[in-house]
């Protein structure tokens, strides 16, 4: 990251160089660190852009174009939320900012290690509660991606940042018409424009809606369907990442068949609640 900070860096590019899946190599990251490494490259950027405008003599723009931003609003942006001041006002008069000091994220590491990694009991029930729903006609209003296929990869293209007033998932929460929380969801070819990505995150509305839609987001029509959903057991919040593989374990082998039901994956998209241990991971396909 150090040697990079310049350069656009992916989760699937830090995961593959560390040897963990993307996953894995995000949770473990953030618990030896305490920031997602998406905040932990932007904070190291800021921290780097703040020297450059301290020593002068150097446009925000050109420095916002080092640091990967595309444009100076954006990068007027980061730094305001990470300093709590704008680049112009800070270049001005330099006032005191609390600047990151990244830690020593291998020396963390060693330190913690205590032998190997307690594996999970692979004889650990896992019991998913199956139940089929009935959805009406109603419309979906979402953010597309470009070539995202997963959570992390949408959230680099579309820069999930809670602290970020543009937030996807924080608009969507913010839609009051809707008629359940939002979801990240796996859309089916019929559902998706040329050049757009299978996975995204929504909000579905009535049919009638009629409200305004945040800038960037668009509103399709979903047809009535039935879907199927599938609860894991609860779980500790850190281990979200057993929860779903075990829950997508189920899946992959379940047969709707038994029910009596097909899969009819061009009826609507698979979708995704939030990750919330005390209910158990929960996912849905359409049958």
């Amino acid at each position: 990251m150090k040697q990079h900070l310049g350069d656009p860096i992916s989760l699937n590019a830090l995961a593959k160089i560390a040897g963990y899946s993307p996953w894995h190599a995000a949770r473990t990251f953030k618990e030896l660190t305490g920031k997602a490494p998406f905040e932990y490259i932007r904070a190291r950027r800021m921290t780097q852009a703040a020297s450059k405008l301290q020593q002068g003599g150097v446009r925000i723009v050109d420095v916002a174009l080092d640091f990967v931003f595309e444009s100076h609003e954006g990068f007027t942006r980061a730094f305001t939320r990470e300093f709590g001041v704008s680049p112009y006002i800070y270049s001005m008069n330099k006032p005191p900012l609390k600047l990151f000091m990244p830690p020593g994220v291998r020396d963390i590491y060693l330190n913690k290690k205590q032998g190997e990694p307690e594996m999970p009991a692979k004889n650990k029930q896992n019991t998913v509660i199956i139940q089929v729903i009935d959805r009406p006609a109603r419309k979906l209003i979402l953010k597309r991606g470009s070539k995202a296929t997963n959570y992390f990869e949408y959230c680099e293209e579309t820069g999930c940042d809670e602290g970020n007033i543009n937030d996807v998932w924080r608009l969507l929460s913010g839609i009051k018409e809707a008629l359940y929380e939002p979801i990240g969801m796996w859309l089916p070819e019929n559902l998706r424009n040329h050049g757009t990505s299978i996975y995204c995150q929504g909000v579905e509305v009535a049919k009638g809606f009629k409200g305004k839609l945040p800038a960037g987001f668009e509103i399709i029509d979903l047809p009535p369907c039935k879907m199927m959903i599938f609860q894991g057991q609860p779980y500790d919040d850190d281990n979200f990442e057993e929860a779903i593989s075990n829950l997508w374990e189920v899946m992959k082998t379940f047969d709707p068949k038994l029910y009596g039901f097909e899969w009819a994956d061009e009826d609507g998209p698979r979708f995704q609640l939030e990750p919330m241990g005390y209910r158990g991971y929960i996912e849905a396909r359409p049958v």
